[in-house]
């Protein structure tokens, strides 16, 4: 079996890759019968020699491969028919800017494994970027603190060499007893708790936070059910959130009314309540500022989220009571960060870490006969066909 690394088309240009040169090496020493091929790219974080000089075959030419590894969206004119492709499609909620990927991934029998599909038999995500989204958002929403009240100006997180210089540079700031409030505890939560542990911010239960005063910056974490209540009073427990969301309202306005910064880290599924409303942003008693949305569903939970920024202007100001986009140094304006690609501030760093998560979860199922069925369940294409696991797809490939 021959794996190609293939070079990212998209623009802006995203400097990750799924293999560094070194998990590549490990592979082929796992696998001897194993055959790797990189196409050469002059945009790689890691450049075409530090593949060679380990042996391995830098190409143009990719034909001859049987799986393809990529991170964004290939350009339809570049896909190769007949062949298994990984990479993030963006198709599977339906997106409609991406319905013509689809459909040509189909016209040309190529076989589509999302990253975003290779979970486990509990349906547990198994690859992704989240844990950088959250060292870089919470980087980049402390940054937006420092700009917003003139205390501070940071690097870019883009300029930098990876999570441990980003917390060195944090720790030569100093912040005043802000408390910051963090949802979610997946690996977007987690990785946004790196940073804020990092820099020794002392971190807070829920009850204190709400009630306690600080001399210095505290944060607490928090999960579904402390920003969301049953609408007739009742406390159950997580799963009956999961299952039953519409009987649910957001309670996230008690945090509002305490914490100086924001940062969303959480999922947020289908039906569920939003969890930052406008009219929570509008309340005189808000003392929200600063929100760093991680999570970034446009329109979506976080009110203040009218539109994705980007790594060259992460930062735009929403005026609440006019539900509109300002200048962040409009005097009342929430500073928002919203960036949807945040994992490219740190291309070397989300390398490394998404190539060992592949080497663990995804390639011996090529070797082993997919026993714990991860290939079959990512699988979305086969035989230009849909997988009856996602034929909910096809009205949306029709163009329905």
């Amino acid at each position: 079996m021959k794996f190609g690394i293939i070079k990212e088309r998209k623009n802006p240009p995203d400097r990750r890759v799924v293999f560094t040169p070194e998990e590549l090496v490990r592979l082929q020493t796992e696998h001897p019968e194993a055959k790797v091929k990189v196409e050469s790219s002059d945009i790689r974080v890691f450049p075409d020699e530090d593949y060679s000089k380990l042996g391995i075959e830098i190409a143009t030419d990719m034909t001859d491969c049987d799986v393809l590894f990529g991170v964004k969206e290939i350009p339809v004119d570049a896909l190769i028919p007949n062949k298994k492709y990984f990479f993030f499609s963006h198709t599977i909620k339906k997106q409609v800017h991406n319905r013509k990927l689809l459909q040509a991934i189909l016209e040309k029998n190529i076989e589509l494994y999302d990253h975003e599909t290779i979970v486990d038999a509990k349906n547990r995500r198994l690859i992704g970027f989240g844990r950088y989204a959250g060292i870089v958002g919470a980087y980049n929403g402390f940054r937006g603190f420092g700009i917003k009240y003139d205390l501070f100006n940071l690097a870019k997180a883009e300029t930098l060499s990876g999570k441990d210089e980003l917390i060195a540079r944090l720790k030569r700031q100093t912040l005043p007893n802000i408390k910051i409030v963090l949802s979610g505890h997946g690996k977007v939560g987690m990785g946004a708790k790196e940073i804020l542990d990092g820099i020794k911010i002392k971190e807070v239960s829920v009850d204190d936070f709400l009630t306690k005063v600080y001399t210095q910056p505290v944060y607490t974490q928090i999960d579904v059910l402390d920003y969301n209540k049953r609408l007739d009073g009742k406390v159950l427990d997580n799963q009956d959130f999961y299952k039953n969301p519409q009987d649910y309202t957001s309670d996230f306005e008690r945090f509002t009314k305490v914490a100086d910064m924001y940062m969303a880290g959480h999922f947020h599924g289908n039906g569920a309540p939003d969890i930052l409303t406008r009219e929570m942003l509008m309340a005189a008693d808000c003392k929200i500022k600063v929100v760093a949305d991680i999570s970034c569903d446009v329109d979506g939970p976080i009110a203040c989220t009218i539109k994705a920024s980007t790594i060259a202007d992460p930062f735009f100001g929403y005026l609440p009571f006019e539900n509109k986009e300002v200048p962040h140094t409009h005097p009342g304006s929430i500073m928002v960060m919203s960036v949807d690609n945040l994992p490219c501030e740190l291309p070397k760093d989300a390398s490394e870490g998404f190539g060992e998560m592949f080497m663990q979860h995804v390639i011996p199922a090529f070797f082993n006969g997919d026993k714990d069925g991860i290939l079959q369940r990512a699988k979305i294409t086969e035989k230009g066909k849909l997988t009856p696991r996602f034929a909910y797809l096809q009205e949306y490939v029709d163009g329905k």
